[in-house]
């Protein structure tokens, strides 16, 4: 029986994050427990992933840790194996919280943001990561939504064969409304990669390390695909998410108005 991508490497998730915007909703807890229906989001994404065979997570949390372990404990309940990488000063950022957490890349993970949700199939990513990293030597693999109005989020700039990252675009420079492609907070990250990252003072994947990989000559590959892209990073953001989820399984009220319960 062939082994499943997904359970051959760790899935890391980025939830260590204050969420202040999303405060008003989230009455005390962190961003991963926002609530949706009975479930917070964060257990939504776990259950995402281990539908399709993954099976070692690793929470990289900071805001609130305790909160998160305490709802999640080991994973047995989920069926998983869930390990912790606790942020304990100054919040690291995308990419010191990835830095703190080095040693479970061996040598590659997957690794989410933990306020967004992109349903694709985290399978066929990270092969084509696999690939990509054998014939070509890249040091990462970036997920790539489709956006209508890609300004409200920077988008990426892609190679004539849309492989490759070639640059970025932030949203305050993108020129009005445009549709492309961005990224979709969905990772295979090498260890090399974690290696470039400075340790034990903040930095981000996003505007300080892929930039940097791009200006040194490294190449980053693409992985582009229209599936529903979400991103629970405000109020309506939450609500927008939840709607979303209540079309795929029933049931359902405002995520503001489940925070107040």
């Amino acid at each position: 029986m062939p082994i499943h991508p997904l359970s051959t490497l760790p899935v890391l998730i980025l939830a260590g994050g204050l969420g202040t915007r999303l405060r008003p909703a989230v009455a005390g807890r962190p961003k991963g427990l926002a609530p949706i229906g009975e479930k917070p989001f964060l257990e939504i994404q776990i259950e995402l992933l281990r539908e399709q065979g993954a099976d070692r997570f690793v929470l990289c949390v900071g805001h609130r840790a305790e909160q998160i372990r305490e709802h999640f404990g080991d994973g047995w309940r989920w069926g998983v194996r869930i390990e912790y990488s606790v942020e304990t000063g100054e919040l690291l950022g995308t990419a010191g919280a990835l830095k703190l957490a080095e040693a479970w890349f061996d040598p590659q993970a997957l690794v989410l943001n933990g306020d967004t949700y992109f349903a694709l199939d985290y399978g066929r990513l990270v092969e084509h990561h696999r690939a990509e990293w054998r014939g070509a030597g890249v040091l990462a693999t970036i997920a790539l939504a489709h956006a209508p109005d890609a300004s409200r989020y920077g988008s990426v700039q892609l190679d004539a064969q849309e492989r490759y990252l070639v640059g970025f675009l932030e949203k305050e420079a993108s020129g009005g409304r445009t549709s492309g492609w961005l990224n979709a907070g969905a990772y295979v990250l090498q260890r090399e990669l974690i290696d470039r990252v400075p340790a034990g003072r903040p930095a981000s994947l996003e505007r300080e390390v892929f930039p940097e990989v791009l200006r040194a000559g490294g190449r980053i590959a693409a992985f582009t695909s229209r599936e529903a892209f979400l991103d629970i990073g405000t109020p309506a953001g939450l609500d927008h998410f939840a709607a979303h989820y209540a079309r795929l399984r029933g049931g359902w009220q405002p995520a503001s108005q489940a925070a107040a319960h």
